[in-house]
């Protein structure tokens, strides 16, 4: 049996490609530790908004679980809110993940589908007003670059997932690790969460 924690990285058409690819850096850097899968209702290629498609590994009904569960934001999530198909494996995902990440408006579907009942979240500042509208139990943070609440992770727009995966990292594998890590990507790493100068920008604060 892997001793690797598995990464099952949703896709859907018109993803947002840094959302999926700027924490992927970060987890392909610790191989030894994570493995990662991409996921989607059907097989093949999946069209990021963009434009590039991803070959995916998985598909959503192979009954697969992950340790990890990454749902990344992008203007198909406007679409996929009303997937209720796709909220359903969402929800059976989340019960059994040890960690339920999300980046950008990923955090609407992960609203949608009820996981984030209760719980401290954030999304993209720009979409906030949208993306807050998809879950009304969930205790939404309009300041923050990413929120940590138990096994939830949930990050603010497109890079601040870069940002949300290496305090993922640190909390897995030590802040060592992480550090490491930004260094390889000659990344500077935003370790204070709160660092969220959009809030104000889009006129929440």
């Amino acid at each position: 049996m892997s001793s690797k924690r598995s990464v099952g990285v949703l896709l859907f058409d018109d993803f947002e490609v840094l959302d999926v690819f700027g924490p992927l850096e970060m987890y392909g850097m610790s191989a030894e530790a994570f493995d990662i899968f991409l996921v989607a209702e059907k097989a093949g290629a999946v069209a990021s908004r963009q434009g590039p498609k991803s070959v995916v590994d998985h598909k959503t009904g192979d009954g697969h679980q992950y340790d990890i569960l990454f749902v990344p934001g992008g203007t198909g999530t406007r679409r996929e809110v009303n997937n209720t198909r796709l909220l359903d494996w969402i929800a059976t995902q989340s019960q059994q993940a040890e960690l339920v990440t999300s980046v950008c408006t990923g955090s609407a579907l992960l609203a949608k589908a009820g996981v984030l009942d209760g719980v401290q979240a954030t999304t993209n500042k720009m979409a906030y007003e949208w993306a807050t509208a998809q879950g009304q139990k969930v205790d939404w943070v309009k300041q923050a670059r990413w929120v940590e609440d138990g096994k939830f992770f949930t990050s603010s727009g497109v890079s601040a997932g870069m940002d949300m995966s290496l305090a993922i990292i640190s909390r897995l594998l030590g802040e060592a690790e992480a550090e490491k890590t930004a260094q390889w990507a000659e990344y500077e790493w935003h370790r204070d969460a709160g660092h969220d100068p959009f809030a104000a920008v889009h006129g929440l604060i």
